[in-house]
């Protein structure tokens, strides 16, 4: 069974496919019979749920390694994406073990030398893995003291594991790790339930720690997948198409084959090169001849429009009905009905799609930053017709994602043409490609309809989401009778995941009319959506966030309070202020939890106020920095975090929630300044239009 959130993951359609020769085909059916079924199109599914997902390995062995000198190696598939979960999760092993960070390194993201994973996305890395390897480390802990005292023959209880080795009290005598497992693995199996460190008495994790090999990002030490070169490398540039969804109607290449050292390949639309150099490859790309034949496509200008009319009624549709709605209706003392809308933006990681690709016979290495290698090395396989077996993905810490890096269009782009040319190839895209032929955070139209009692109970809710997503589609208020609905639609973009799928286009669609309900009730936002909220978690961040603030706004487990101003002239919207109250759980690393919230915050800006994905006729026309407007220094407002650490409850995740309570925030600050409200994402690219 898909787990419904996963699939909210997924990305639509694959950027390449190649044809298969002759040859090839026979290779693959081995001369047999080959019959062919049509079937519909199916969503790109996430990493291993095609087989229904793989379980995690209950081997000790599989997750860690305790080396002679002591040294421990854990082993993880999830991917450092500048998100610090090496720091987080060494820190949560550290406990357990009862080892100092220090003696801890992760190997992350190899799907040679780790576990399965489905991928580093949904905030389940704390949660999850983060549980996991706290397993893990207090087995190996356990099977440590057992080992020791099987050595000195007395009792266990009478041991002390700590500071990297077991002691016996009452002797003094010690043993180091290393010692104990003379570098040999641990033969054990994870235990369900060993005895781990309660929150309150942590001493390693709930603190605030510097992150695991920041110096040699800061040096440059550190080597992304652009920096990585191997023997005999060559270089690959792709030609890219005219626009989306054209087909190649001819091409000549005579004037790249004349540069030294260069050499076109072609497998149907897919054109590319490979040189000795970067610049090379670019200079004999820009010199192919070639013409595109591009089917009409809709523009951003009627993007709404077009959503609303191809909703795919016989796709995947989401609907939940409580109640009924129609009833509780004609029975409400406030009606409110509105339209919110949501615009394309972009991911802009920091870093751009790269990828290494390397053949040894029928078997491919590639070094990638992905947020799913397993995937991609599943993608690989499905590209090249080879077993996922002789893939290796390696996955160096990456600078950035936000949700935009799950498919492995760079690594299949690089495989195909080092395929080609016998020798690894290194590709790297350029701004403009990721401005254009990376995936989007899709587009909506969010349709709302409420009824309300005079006493402020909300009474009924029909919410209707066509194309941005189902994510944190049902309201966290109390509310008897509503029905809620997501209309799938095809996109005219190929779109995917974004840092908190469409809760931010839900939260902002939501809480934009809560606010407008209570204008129209002549009630405070903040009491109204108090009375309506019966979350006790809910409320502690509401009320905390009210007490530093005087009023609030909200998503999942967070409040988010905006102060805004308009200048007279320009009508140009700044945040002035922001102050958000955060709760996950247990707390592993308070300051790298404040990096993520206020880093977050600051992201929010561009899809609030005016971040939007200009497109006509399969073109983007905004695919640079100057055309495509993101957060800049002087948009940063100040930025208040309170953080509610709760010891007694699980750590949960933290890289999403915190950036969908700002564009709410925003909208309802921008309409009690000013009188004028906006219902549209983003909010004010141009300035705020007059009342």
């Amino acid at each position: 069974m898909i787990d419904p959130e996963l699939d909210q993951h997924a990305v639509e359609g694959r950027l390449h496919s190649f044809e298969v020769d002759r040859r090839e085909l026979l290779r693959i059916l081995g001369g047999g019979l080959l019959v062919c079924l049509c079937a519909p199109a199916a969503r790109a599914q996430e990493s291993g749920r095609a087989a229904g997902g793989q379980e995690a390995p209950r081997e000790l062995a599989a997750w860690l390694h305790i080396g002679r000198d002591g040294r421990v190696t854990v082993f993880t598939g999830k991917v450092e994406m500048g998100q610090n979960i090496r720091t987080s999760l060494a820190q949560q092993v550290a406990e357990e073990l009862r080892v100092s960070v220090d003696a801890i390194g992760l190997v992350m993201g190899d799907t040679d030398r780790t576990p399965w994973d489905a991928g580093t996305f949904g905030s389940r890395t704390t949660p999850t893995m983060g549980r996991q390897l706290r397993l893990v480390a207090a087995t190996a802990r356990e099977a440590l003291l057992d080992a020791a005292a099987q050595s000195w023959k007395v009792e266990r209880d009478t041991l002390v594991a700590a500071a990297g080795k077991v002691t016996n009290p009452a002797t003094r005598r010690a043993l180091s790790y290393g010692e104990l497992t003379r570098g040999q693995d641990l033969l054990k199996v994870v235990a369900e339930k060993p005895p781990l460190m309660p929150a309150a008495e942590w001493k390693v994790a709930g603190v605030s720690m510097p992150k695991v090999d920041g110096r040699d990002f800061v040096t440059g030490r550190h080597q992304y997948t652009s920096d990585l070169a191997r023997p005999e490398m060559l270089h690959g540039k792709v030609l890219r198409p005219a626009g989306f969804q054209a087909r190649l109607a001819s091409l000549e290449t005579g004037e790249a084959q004349k540069i030294p050292g260069v050499r076109v390949v072609r497998d149907g639309d897919f054109v590319g090169v490979v040189a000795p150099d970067a610049w090379t490859a670019e200079r004999a790309v820009e010199v192919l001849k070639a013409r595109w034949d591009v089917p009409a496509q809709p523009s951003n200008k009627e993007i709404f429009e077009y959503l609303k009319k191809n909703a795919d009624s016989a796709g995947r549709e989401d609907r939940r009905v409580t109640g009924s709605v129609e009833t509780a209706m004609a029975s409400a003392d406030v009606r409110l009905s509105q339209t919110y809308t949501v615009e394309y933006i972009a991911h802009v990681p920091l870093e751009p799609r790269a990828a290494l690709a390397e053949w040894n016979g029928e078997k491919l290495a590639v070094w990638t930053g992905t947020q799913r290698p397993f995937a991609v090395r599943d993608e690989l396989a499905e590209a090249f017709r080879i077993s996922p077996q002789k893939v290796r993905v390696q996955v160096p810490d990456t600078g950035s994602a936000y949700g935009g890096k799950h498919a492995g269009d760079a690594a299949v782009e690089a495989a195909r043409l080092a395929k080609a040319a016998g020798k690894p190839v290194k590709l790297v895209w350029t701004r403009e490609e990721e401005f254009t032929w990376a995936y989007f955070r899709p587009a909506g139209v969010i349709e709302i309809a409420s009824g309300a009692r005079r006493d402020g109970t909300i009474a009924a809710w029909e919410f209707h989401n066509y194309n941005s997503g189902p994510a944190a589609i049902a309201p966290p208020y109390d509310i008897a009778n509503q029905t809620i609905q997501f209309h799938p639609v095809k996109s005219p973009l190929r779109q995917g995941s974004y840092r908190a799928l469409a809760a931010t286009a839900n939260h902002f669609a939501r809480e934009t009319h809560i606010d407008e309900l209570a204008l129209a009730l002549g009630m405070n936002p903040l009491r109204l959506r108090l009375k309506n909220l019966a979350n006790p978690r809910l409320q502690a961040v509401f009320e905390a966030a009210a007490e530093k603030f005087g009023g609030t706004d909200k998503g999942g487990y967070i409040a988010t309070c905006a102060e805004v101003e308009v200048e007279k002239a320009t009508r140009r919207v700044r945040i002035r202020r922001v102050v958000q109250a955060f709760e996950c759980g247990a707390v592993v690393n308070p300051q790298g939890l404040r990096n993520q919230i206020e880093g977050a915050i600051v992201q929010g800006i561009g899809g609030a106020l005016f971040e939007a994905v200009r497109f006509e006729n399969g073109r983007i026309v905004n695919p640079h920095f100057s055309q495509y407007r993101l957060p800049r220094f002087p948009d940063v407002p100040e930025i208040e975090v309170v953080i509610l650490d709760r010891k007694d409850l699980p750590s949960t995740g933290a890289g999403e929630t915190p950036i969908v309570g700002l564009a709410p925030a925003v909208g309802n600050a921008i309409f009690a300044a000013t009188g004028v409200r906006l219902r549209g994402l983003p909010l004010a690219p141009e300035g705020l239009p007059a009342a």
